[in-house]
């Protein structure tokens, strides 16, 4: 067999094998759609989304206290992860040294990599101790701990994206270093920090187990931030693990509603980063 025959049959094995594991892959994601869908889809209703859940054992109700829930903590986690970690992610890339930014990025992909679970222990230990209560305020500050990591590593990335012609060419012009941040390398990388944030909002409301520790459950409508607030997760644990029938069936309406939200999310993120959304400065 001449060289260019063997790299014939080894392009052709590859590009096969390749083939193989997306074809996997996307089968894989089909089946767990398909399961959501044909389980979930025809338990969607008008009152699964506006009712609460009915007392144990009876049929009927909705999860529309959980929906308000997820959507209260998320929220708070983006306001309280987004700010910092897209601050810090500034540090990085514009202002920290050699060795000082080593130690904050190796820091904050080790807090990216710590399980949930523990992130919800830290979280009930400072919070719902000495609160004497579950809430719906230690639940977002958990889901902001695993949103910090995320938003300061991607927005440090989209910063070192900028071409550092466009920095010297403002500073040359007599403008200070934070207001070159500030209108020229922001606005250049806004595209890629905003679907970074977006995509970090998407992951950590799909996530149950700091929940657990922090939130807890409630099976009526959130009364307060101090309070014990469901959430589609962890209402989806529950109601899997219950032995009722119906329960099962709304906890698979419950997969779709969460899984349609993260899908809308992460197109979100897709038309963002495709349509060139950026701030526009006079």
């Amino acid at each position: 067999m001449n060289r260019l025959a063997y790299r014939k049959l080894v392009n052709t094995i590859m590009l096969t094998l390749t083939g193989v594991c997306t074809i996997l892959t996307v089968s894989v994601l089909f089946i767990v759609l398909g399961y959501l869908v044909v389980n979930g889809a025809t338990s969607i209703d008008w009152a699964f989304l506006t009712q609460l859940p009915k007392p144990t054992g009876e049929v009927g109700g909705g999860m529309a206290n959980a929906i308000v829930g997820s959507a209260l903590m998320v929220g708070l986690a983006a306001l309280i992860g987004l700010p910092v970690g897209f601050l810090g992610g500034i540090y990085l890339a514009e202002f920290s040294g050699k060795t000082y930014g080593f130690v904050v990025r190796y820091m904050a992909d080790l807090l990216n990599g710590v399980p949930s679970i523990v992130i919800g222990i830290f979280a009930w230990t400072v919070i719902v101790v000495p609160m004497h209560s579950f809430s719906a305020l230690a639940g977002g500050f958990a889901l902001s701990l695993m949103l910090i990591p995320i938003t300061m590593r991607s927005t440090e990335q989209f910063l070192l994206g900028v071409p550092n012609s466009l920095r010297e060419g403002a500073l040359a012009l007599g403008a200070p270093k934070w207001k070159v941040i500030a209108t020229v390398a922001v606005p250049a990388a806004m595209r890629g920090i905003l679907t970074g944030m977006i995509l970090g909002v998407a992951r950590v409301a799909g996530e149950s187990a700091p929940l657990l520790f922090t939130a807890l459950n409630n099976e009526f409508w959130p009364s307060g931030l101090n309070q014990p607030t469901a959430a589609l997760p962890v209402m989806i644990y529950k109601h899997a693990m219950a032995p009722f029938a119906d329960y099962h069936r709304q906890a698979w309406a419950a997969g779709l509603v969460l899984l349609a939200m993260v899908l809308i999310t992460n197109l979100a993120a897709r038309f963002i980063a495709s349509r060139g959304i950026a701030v526009q400065k006079g």
